[in-house]
Formats: structure tokens, sequence, C-alpha cells
């Protein structure tokens, strides 16, 4: 990225107000199911399965997300204050085992990192500057510099081994089906451990 580009703030601070926080976003989601739909344009049936799978999986990991020390430690040390802005969606499989994690390590981070949420399909002029091989894969951190709120870093959609997993599966052809119940299945083997490692390393990049 060149320095220009990265001088240029993500989003005014008026955008960010209106984002959600943390309890503000998952109020939306469970708001939502209760009239049986879910976030964006997608209501079909089957995605808002998908959904409610999601809102359990995020209640479970709020509850037994445990910080690596290193992970602790790291985010104990960080000085500098940082937005981490999280693009994503209440029936995104993938956000539903990662957002948690990333707000868990914010709120060990001394008030020094906070985290806001933004829908993917209601901001396409924020998800299409933060595309993965092209498409709109959440959910997308893109770490704000809490002052400017310009660029810091970026990661997502999710941990680089998930990543090979779905290049493998989809080039297996799979059923959606079966997608989801071999991704779903790595991360409860994975215990969110792979994505807080790669959280480390960024934090170590800032």
């Amino acid at each position: 990225m060149s320095e220009s580009i990265a001088a240029v703030p993500v989003l005014t601070a008026e955008r960010l107000d209106n984002a959600y926080t943390y309890a503000s976003y998952r109020q939306l989601i469970n708001q939502l199911m209760a009239e049986n739909r879910t976030t964006g344009p997608n209501q079909d049936e089957h995605l808002v399965q998908y959904a409610r799978l999601n809102i359990q999986r995020m209640q479970r990991l709020d509850k037994t997300v445990q910080l690596l020390p290193e992970l602790k430690e790291a985010l104990a040390q960080n000085a500098q204050r940082y937005v981490w802005l999280i693009i994503t969606e209440g029936w995104c499989g993938d956000a539903a085992q990662v957002v948690p994690v990333l707000e868990a390590a914010a709120q060990a981070s001394n008030g020094t990192i906070a985290t806001r949420y933004v829908l993917r399909d209601e901001n396409l002029d924020l998800m299409d500057r933060y595309l993965t091989n092209g498409g709109r894969s959440i959910p997308k951190l893109v770490v704000l510099h809490a002052d400017t709120l310009t660029e810091a870093a970026t990661w997502g959609p999710r941990p680089e081994a998930a990543i090979d997993l779905f290049k493998r599966l989809k080039q297996e052809g799979v059923s959606y089906e079966d997608f989801a119940t071999q991704l779903h299945g790595w991360y409860s083997k994975d215990r969110t451990l792979s994505t807080q490692r790669e959280l480390l390393a960024l934090l170590q990049q800032l």
C-alpha cells in the first residue's frame, strides 16, 4: 500500500460512531432471529438456520474462550490505541467462530483496543476495499489507528489452516453441508488457537 493511500482514513468518525458495539451486534442478530430472520438481504430458510447455529456457537465461545498467555501478555503490553473494525454478518459461519475471539482479545487490552462491527452487505464500499481473492469473504478485521482512523493492519477472513482446508474442499467439490460440517469440525478441534496465534503475530508486527 502506498503512503498516500495508507494516510487516508478508512472511514469517518461519524460512520464509526454509528457502527455496532459487540453488545449491540449480538443484540441485533438475536432480535432478528426472534423474527426468524438474519442479517443481510438473503433470508433463505437454510441461511437463517445456519445463523441460528451461529448464535449458539458465539454464545458457547463467549463463555469458553481462554486466551493464550503470550497473547494476553502482548495485549497487556500494547501501548498504542487502536480500533478493530470488523466486517461481519450474522449468517457467516467463520464469523461465528472468529468474532468472539477478536472481542475477547480486545477486552484483554486494558482499554487500548476498541472494537466496532459493521455488516458487510450494508457497507459494500468498505468490504470491496478488503476482498480476498476477489471475493467478499468475512469476517474481515481492519486495524485502525484510533487517532487518525487510518489502516494499520488487516486480518481475515479465517486462519491460514482453515484457508487451506477451504481451498481443498472447494477443489474436491464437496456439498455446502459437507463443507460446513468439516470446517466447523476443524474450528472445534483447533479450539481458537490458530486464530489467537495469528492475532499475536499481528500485534507483534504493529
